[in-house]
């Protein structure tokens, strides 16, 4: 794939450059676990929007890349971060400087895994952080004070997971492509920004059904703020499902991983473990339970793919 190697050519015709495929397929999958129940499923493959930029980082970060004007991006993440690994390969092919601060600075000293490995690889200057001042980094001095030790004050500041307002509208479009083809959406959750642009984009045409996986019971309040931060105030109609993380963020118990290698074997989609089971087995317990009316269409947004 080419490089576009011009910060100033970093707008909408740039990363249009980086060829996504818009829209996304939209699927439908034969499941008897769904059929027995006189459930559609439906899956919406924005893992296969970009080879590199997957599902919702491609609609998350492309505002947010636009929006740098060429400026190193700085953003956040843990040591296993899909997001940081985005970010980096979006640095890489667009020829712009990318920094991560990553949670625990006990890791700065340790090999890095292959997660970091492939950040570094791509040219992301990793900077690792306590995990006391991580968990400030929304505060404003705390940030600059993190921006200065990385050397990175005039940097734009993308947030943990991508999820700003920019990101939410551009996630807006997810809802359209939707719009019409289902009764209900739904999508895992981590910082609520894609299901904040995606409830905006069904309009009303769809509930949409949020899957967090992490345990914490915050997300709610979190994507209030976003819409609110993106268009003013609420949209859509959307709820969560807080039953479903497994134990917490990067947790994939027994059942869980055999679920997913199931789903694999029976659909032939690769299933990421991360968020990707976690929403597919949330659906097809809800399903079980009576959660969606006999004759109704659901699409399960599939973001990610498993990492190689």
């Amino acid at each position: 794939m080419a490089r576009v190697t011009s910060s100033d050519a970093l707008g909408p015709d740039a990363l249009a450059g980086l060829r996504p495929r818009l829209p996304s397929p939209l699927e439908e999958a034969v499941d008897a676990r769904f059929e027995r129940h006189g459930v559609r499923l439906l899956l919406k493959r924005d893992d296969l929007v970009h080879p590199e930029l997957v599902g919702n980082k491609w609609r998350k970060l492309a505002p947010n890349l636009a929006a740098a004007g060429g400026r190193t991006v700085v953003t956040f993440g843990g040591a296993y971060s899909n997001h940081l690994r985005a970010t980096a390969a979006a640095g890489r092919l667009l020829g712009l400087r990318t920094v991560g601060v990553v949670r625990g600075e006990e890791l700065a000293d340790r090999p890095l895994n292959p997660s970091l490995a492939r950040c570094a690889a791509d040219g992301m200057r990793l900077h690792f952080v306590a995990r006391s001042v991580y968990r400030r980094k929304t505060d404003p001095e705390t940030l600059a004070a993190v921006l200065r030790a990385a050397d990175a004050e005039d940097a734009y500041v993308v947030p943990e997971g991508g999820s700003n307002a920019a990101a939410v509208r551009g996630c807006v479009e997810l809802g359209r492509e939707l719009a019409g083809a289902a009764d209900a959406a739904a999508v895992a959750c981590g910082t609520g920004g894609t299901l904040a642009g995606l409830a905006a984009g069904l309009a009303g045409s769809a509930r949409t059904l949020g899957i967090p996986v992490l345990k914490g019971g915050f997300l709610t309040a979190d994507i209030r703020a976003l819409q609110t931060e993106a268009f003013g105030g609420p949209r859509g109609e959307w709820s969560l499902d807080e039953r479903f993380h497994h134990g917490g963020y990067a947790r994939v118990p027994a059942d869980l991983e055999a679920f997913a290698a199931d789903f694999e074997q029976r659909h032939g989609v690769p299933v990421e473990r991360i968020y990707v089971a976690k929403l597919l087995h949330a659906l097809v317990a809800l399903a079980g339970e009576g959660a969606f009316p006999r004759g109704s269409t659901v699409a399960a947004v599939i973001t990610g793919r498993p990492s190689p």
